[in-house]
């Protein structure tokens, strides 16, 4: 079974809606119990890095999620889920990410328009992305980015190349949301479903 996990974010709804739309089984959780149970995890999130953080923590679900990772259990974060990943962001510089990866999330450049919000293109050899053709457009909706590391499977250019997918073993992470990238977007949670 999926897990959703529900800290609270806004596109919760949504990501349940593509579920259901590709006939896949999930569940809705909000503990450690719940995660422990689940054959695959997906992280949604939208909002503020420390504000995720620290309902993460309130929820004592941050062991869980890193022991679940840590176990094999494949797992989807959702562009602040994406995020979640790591050691730290400018967003929250007080506030801990999970540490899966090294790194700091990013501000774009002082000179961009932020948030970075609508359609864009995406190229890379991903999984994630197979069978959505060369450069999907997908969207987007935010200030903060992943810089390309070695997890990265494939880029989005704004002002700068980022971190538009991430795959690492058993972890996935997209910084666009497939919920609202319409038939493209089923294809990519379906490809996750299916893995």
């Amino acid at each position: 079974m999926i897990a959703i996990f529900d800290y609270g974010a806004g596109n919760l709804r949504s990501v349940e809606n593509t579920l259901q739309e590709v006939g896949a089984s999930y569940t809705i959780v909000r503990d450690a119990e719940g995660l422990g149970r689940a054959a695959k995890i997906i992280l949604p999130g939208v909002g503020h890095f420390g504000q995720m953080m620290r309902a993460l923590d309130q929820l004592d679900v941050r062991g869980a999620i890193v022991e679940r990772i840590g176990a094999g259990v494949p797992f989807l974060g959702i562009c602040l889920g994406l995020q979640a990943l790591f050691e730290e962001s400018e967003e929250a510089p007080e506030a801990r990410g999970l540490g899966i990866f090294a790194g700091t999330v990013t501000r774009f450049p002082a000179d961009a328009r932020v948030p970075h919000m609508g359609w864009n293109n995406v190229v890379g050899p991903a999984r994630l992305l197979a069978g959505v053709g060369p450069e999907p457009y997908l969207y987007f909706a935010h200030s903060y980015y992943v810089p390309l590391n070695p997890a990265t499977a494939a880029t989005c250019t704004y002002t700068l190349p980022y971190t538009a997918v991430l795959e690492s073993g058993n972890v996935f992470g997209v910084q666009f949301h497939p919920e609202k990238s319409g038939p493209l977007g089923l294809k990519i949670v379906k490809n996750f479903v299916e893995l």
